[in-house]
């Protein structure tokens, strides 16, 4: 396939940046998205020019450090991480616009990299239990309901990507706090704590820029782990319990 790619390019926090257009040739629809920036960089290195700085590690969908616009869309035109994303979701001479992750909260480090160290700093917050662990308990130690336990499991495949924030007109971080405390809160371990932690992470979540939720759902459909919005309600179901336990 023959593409035409338009990047932003920013050489750090401080530069204002642009879209810079690099034609492409020769693109697998086999290869990955990111497989697909490799081959660019490499033609680019072997002209002396800077390649394009972007996140990566896995390369498997699980790690969550990938993550672009594509054509407006947080990880493309597909319901998966843009490591996953295969070139057969293009045509051969479409035009594709890349850019980093837009949110007040995840500023631009350089090129396609942003610095989400903010979810890092939410889940510092409160997004653990505080438990004394010693040697390993028995399976059956403590019961949890099934329907509790898959509940913990699907909020726990939350990958911390971005995409949510990204989709999000509001540049919200409710899903990704939301899907950490509904993931704690299903289980026995995480009832000591339970106020303290909602009450400290959305004020951290504050804090840090994200915006409010407003209940569009664009968070949740761009999501490629597929979180629903009802972590949200959750969230703040155990806030306001916490606010008034407070009171």
């Amino acid at each position: 396939m023959k593409l035409t790619l338009k990047i932003w390019r920013q050489t750090g926090p401080e530069d204002k940046g642009g879209v810079v257009t690099y034609p492409i040739d020769g693109v697998s629809e086999d290869m990955s998205f990111l497989e697909m920036l490799d081959v660019l960089n490499e033609g680019l290195i072997a002209k002396g020019e800077e390649p394009v700085a972007f996140d990566s590690d896995c390369r498997e969908g699980i790690c969550g450090m990938c993550g672009v616009m594509i054509n407006g869309e947080a990880h493309g035109p597909e319901r998966t991480t843009t490591c996953q994303l295969h070139m057969r979701s293009f045509r051969d001479g479409d035009e594709i616009v890349i850019e980093p992750w837009r949110a007040d909260a995840f500023p631009v480090i350089k090129d396609l990299c942003v610095d989400r160290g903010s979810f890092d700093r939410i889940i510092q917050s409160g997004g653990y239990i505080s438990a004394n662990t010693g040697s390993a308990p028995d399976a059956h130690a403590t019961p949890v309901p099934k329907d509790d336990a898959d509940r913990a499991f699907m909020a726990a495949e939350c990958i911390g990507c971005g995409a949510c924030v990204a989709a999000c007109p509001n540049a919200s971080g409710m899903l990704f706090m939301g899907a950490k405390i509904t993931h704690l809160g299903e289980f026995p371990q995480g009832q000591p704590e339970r106020d303290a932690r909602v009450l400290s992470m959305t004020a951290q979540h504050d804090e840090e820029g994200f915006g409010g939720c407003t209940n569009l759902g664009e968070c949740s459909r761009a999501c490629p782990k597929g979180i629903p919005l009802n972590v949200i309600s959750q969230m703040n179901g155990d806030l306001l319990r916490a606010q008034r336990h407070r009171a």
